[in-house]
């Protein structure tokens, strides 16, 4: 079973911060910055912090991890981290070098029920979770949290 790691981020405003995707004939969808456990990482937060300094050029402080979703033979961590600065100009990861791998484009999106009912954020049991997580308030940031 393949093992990933994504990473909830949260900016210094409180908004997520997703990364678009747009490929030919597929609806436009959002996804967490992350990928595979590699070999040389001495573990899933060492591979977390890998990615996100590969996908968006920035450093991440690791929190908790907020859920775990198997499915099709990959398992994802997900894990709540924020960020301070991030430079998407400056990515390396190698996928955005791919041909036909289609657009990645980096937004902030409010971290409340309505900004996430608003997008397609993949895969969809994640999205149910942080869903269920910002109504509750459980995450810091979003506006339950903060009153």
């Amino acid at each position: 079973m393949r093992h990933c790691v994504r990473a909830v981020l949260l900016t210094p405003d409180g908004a997520l911060l997703l990364i678009k995707r747009i490929r030919a004939g597929v609806a436009p969808y959002w996804v967490t910055v992350g990928g595979g456990i590699e070999p040389a990482d001495a573990g899933p937060e060492d591979a977390l912090r890998r990615e996100v300094r590969e996908e968006i050029a920035g450093e991440a402080v690791i929190g908790r991890l907020l859920c775990t979703i198997a499915a099709d033979g990959e398992r994802q961590d997900f894990y709540l981290a924020t960020v301070g600065t991030w430079n998407f100009e400056d990515r390396t990861g190698p996928e955005f070098g791919q041909e036909g791998r289609g657009e990645y484009l980096l937004e902030e999106i409010p971290l409340t029920a309505e900004a996430l009912d608003a997008i397609d954020l993949r895969p969809r049991e994640f999205a149910t979770v942080l869903r269920e997580a910002v109504g509750r308030g459980e995450i810091p940031g979003s506006a339950l949290a903060m009153r």
